[in-house]
């Protein structure tokens, strides 16, 4: 028996007098995935057929990812560069009566990976090949009124590797039916700037709307304020709209103005567009470096690919919303998407929570990176996609650059990297090349520097109000990027020893670190001593091995390209020129596992480890990127009697900080600007650390590490007590395993078992261990030095939650928080609330 869903949509006469419907059709799909011994596939006629039995598919809500419910494995052909985790090929159905169609109705993706074909009734409406565009095909003469009409999405990611990093498989991004009337605002059809007068006393909104079948309607443009409440209008489909005292957009008060724009047809409205958009004006100067509204200011910014740890590549607003506020409170305050077109509510929350974005399109151009990449499609769709990127997120305030690609291969003229591996890539990249590959002759510009120029000019064609640059990793101004006289700031990937040159070799250029870093961590694993330099591998063409798979959590440990955080901090903040930097990366992702390879499949270069636990370094760019008073002392204090123990700590807001071991003062050590870390070598012994801060010899903070004894319970701590009955609200719970008095186990690796009773699923659990080959979709995980995270996902029911978690010679301990029925339509706010969620599991120790 086929399952159907019945979509209420706005009968035609009802549309000829309201708006548009644009409605969310993410629930009850149908899923299969082939796997054919002999390898060969399905018949796509069949399976899109209307009459075609579904009836034993696998039903689920979109978003969905189905690599990362497969188990790691060395044989999966995407390497562990990719993840190590399962491609091939996906089938969606999806079964739709509408009653009354409207005048135009249209099927909308944000994101299918990769190489989608999509079928309504059987017909095929078309092909996408890159897996990060958002899409839209016009299904109006095919939908048939009353009756059953199937929707079938074909999914190809079985041609691996085509990917640097982890991609996710699937219908990871949401999905829309758009609903108008035959005269409708064009799809991202309107184009908003608003710019403040000199004074910042008066702005003006420029507004454009290009309409579909636009004869004889007439538009009228609406300026709503936050609160919406109108303070402007105007009419036409070229408009200006000037308001006095307006609100600036800002990183502190993010301030969202709305243009809404009707459209009319013999006087009644036929659709309603909003546009939101926001009054700001920046700079970036070759001698200043970047400024926001007048005010001179660091880009501190963080490169994020698009995964959500456990939860893979499927889009969930509760999981980038934490990983947003994370990187917020450590003083993060720009996003670069890197290295493709990212989802509309990552740039809906830049938005509304003040972060500067670095949108970017391609990782590669004609010449490839992995062997089934973008690059076999690029000539065909690269207008295509750059264009369609470029429409969809030109209105957001947030946006303050374009990137057209990142180390691609089109900097020199060399052909030799087309046949590296993934791993073998990621090294040789940045590694330099022959002068003989640059571009030598100032008279003609190459292929590579006129596609460049292209490239620029299909973004200043639909938009000319931002800079365009590239994450360039071959720094000579040679290079046939920097050639083509096209890229407005020069992007460095790295190269910090040439960034003193950047003035000389660029004038009136502005420069930032387009990426930076790349240092190697694992959250909780330290190597001694810690002012040792750690080079892994020491050359892109050695093997590195160590038997752990863990790399020092002091930040001693890089890529052989790549630098420490406090050298490279020290460069952007000492140089007025450098506009900023953008690091490599701000989340721990899966994929690209430098140094390592199997069964590594998850990267080492966050600031926070996969499963949302701050690395040791979070602190240190807290403290200096924020006014909040930081006191971070660390590692853990259990050791060997008599080792000697490096003792860190990362502070601000004090003049100096004295460490005690046992009661005994270790000195006391203080920073200059050039300094962002004090150490004490010391001898270990059982007890306690710690470190007091002063100020004006008054102390004003201090922090006490004890020894740990042995594993006594298991503490449990939500990030909400409560979440939305909606089937998608996530609360992330902390599992600690701790001694009797409530101390961490830094070295504890208990297995941990998870049951869930009530109205949630897990789904998922992580706890940062790079190299762990543990199933993220399962209900259970080892702690890893002592941590463990369970993502617990609500149903549609409202009710209560128990969360049970066991470990063998451990009493259980069990949390419990509640599901709430919600009403809400903004993805950019979350529901959160305050965690009071009640803990049981401490062992009756008596009276």
């Amino acid at each position: 028996m086929k399952r159907h869903i019945l979509i209420s949509l706005f009968l035609a006469t009802v549309l000829s007098v309201a708006a548009r419907e644009y409605e969310n059709i993410d629930r009850q799909w149908l899923f299969f995935l082939e796997q054919s011994a002999d390898g060969s596939t399905a018949d796509p006629a069949e399976l899109s057929a209307p009459g075609y039995d579904d009836a034993s598919w696998r039903s689920l809500n979109l978003p969905h990812d189905w690599s990362v419910e497969g188990d790691f494995h060395a044989g999966n052909p995407c390497g562990a560069s990719g993840g190590a985790l399962p491609g091939g090929i996906g089938w969606y159905r999806k079964h739709l009566t509408i009653d009354s169609p409207a005048e135009k109705m249209y099927i909308c993706f944000d994101g299918v990976y990769m190489n989608s074909t999509v079928y309504i009734n059987g017909t095929e409406l078309g092909t996408r090949p890159y897996g990060y565009s958002t899409f839209w095909y016009d299904i109006t003469p095919y939908v048939k009124a009353g009756r059953d009409n199937v929707i079938a999405v074909r999914v190809d990611n079985s041609r691996q590797p085509n990917c640097r990093w982890y991609s996710g498989s699937g219908i990871y991004r949401h999905v829309y039916l758009l609903s108008t009337a035959d005269t409708h605002v064009a799809q991202w059809g309107t184009f908003v700037t608003a710019t403040p007068s000199a004074n910042m006393r008066k702005a003006t909104f420029n507004i454009s709307v290009e309409l579909e079948n636009g004869d004889g309607a007439k538009v009228t443009n609406t300026l709503l304020d936050a609160r919406g409440k109108q303070v402007g209008k105007a009419s036409g489909t070229t408009a200006k709209i000037t308001i006095s005292n307006p609100q600036l957009w800002t990183l502190d008060n993010p301030y969202i103005y709305t243009v809404k724009t009707e459209v009319t047809v013999g006087g009644k409205v036929v659709d309603t567009y909003e546009t939101r958009t926001g009054v700001r004006t920046f700079s970036f100067d070759a001698e200043k470096g970047f400024s926001l509204n007048g005010q001179s200011m660091k880009i501190n910014g963080v490169c994020q690919h698009h995964d959500l740890g456990c939860l893979g590549a499927a889009l969930n607003e509760d999981a980038l919303h934490r990983q947003l506020r994370m990187l917020k409170e450590m003083g993060c305050n720009s996003i670069r998407c890197s290295h493709n077109p990212p989802s509309p509510e990552l740039l809906e929350m830049c938005d509304t929570m003040g972060f500067i974005v670095m949108d970017e399109s391609f990782d590669m151009w004609h010449r490839k990176k992995t062997k089934y990449d973008y690059s076999e499609y690029f000539d065909e769709w690269y207008e295509r996609d750059l264009s369609d990127l470029v429409r969809r997120d030109r209105n957001h305030p947030s946006i303050m650059i374009w990137s057209i690609g990142n180390e691609v291969l089109e900097q020199w003229s060399s052909e030799g990297e087309d046949e590296l591996t993934p791993e073998q890539a990621n090294l040789v990249l940045n590694m330099g090349h022959d002068a003989s590959t640059l571009a030598l002759d100032d008279n003609e510009m190459s292929i590579n520097s006129l596609l460049t120029k292209r490239l620029v000019e299909i973004i200043k064609d639909l938009d000319p109000t931002r800079p365009v640059t590239a994450g360039c990793n071959e720094p000579d101004p040679n290079n046939h990027l920097f050639k083509s006289g096209a890229i407005d700031i020069i992007g460095y990937n790295y190269h910090n020893v040439n960034v003193p040159d950047v003035p000389k070799n660029f004038p009136g250029k502005p420069f930032i670190f387009s990426e930076s870093v790349s240092a190697l961590m694992t959250r909780g694993y330290y190597v001694m001593p810690s002012d040792s330099d750690i080079i892994a591998p020491k050359e892109w063409w050695l093997p590195y091995s160590e038997p752990s798979y863990m790399c020092s959590s002091y930040d001693n440990t890089c890529a052989p390209w790549a630098n420490h955080h406090e050298e490279t901090w020290d460069i952007v903040k000492h140089n007025d020129f450098v506009g900023g930097q953008y690091i490599w990366t701000g989340w721990d992702y899966i994929g690209e596992p430098t140094p390592y390879g199997f069964p590594a499949h998850s990267s080492y270069f966050g600031i926070i480890d996969i499963a949302g636990f701050p690395k040791d370094i979070y602190y240190m760019y807290k403290s200096e990127w924020t006014d909040e008073t930081v006191l971070h002392l660390f590692p853990h204090w259990n050791w060997l009697p008599g080792q000697t123990v490096d003792m860190w700590c990362y502070y601000s807001n004090a003049d100096e900080v004295e460490l005690f071991v046992n009661g005994q003062s270790q000195g006391v050590r203080t920073k200059d600007d050039h300094t962002y870390h004090v150490s004490w070598r010391v001898e270990y012994e059982p007890g306690s650390v710690k470190v007091v801060a002063r100020k004006d010899g008054r102390q004003v903070g201090e922090q006490t590490i004890n020894t740990a004894g042995q594993p006594d319970h298991l503490v449990l701590t939500a990030d909400r007590s409560t979440m939305a009955a909606d089937g998608k609200s996530l609360v992330f719970v902390t599992v600690n395993v701790v001694d009797k008095d409530g101390n961490l186990c830094p070295w504890a690796d208990d297995q941990l078992y998870f049951d869930v009773d009530g109205e949630a699923v897990i789904a998922g659990v992580d706890n940062g261990a790079q190299a762990s080959t543990e199933r993220f979709k399962d209900n259970k995980r080892k702690a890893f030095f002592g941590k463990a995270l369970v993502v617990l996902q609500s149903t549609d029911t409202a009710g209560s939650v128990s969360l049970t978690a066991r470990a063998i010679g451990l009493p259980d301990a069990r949390l419990t928080l509640a599901t709430e029925w919600a009403e809400t339509g903004d993805t950019t706010t979350p529901i959160v609330h305050q965690a009071s969620c009640r803990v049981e599991g401490k062992r009756d120790t008596g009276p």
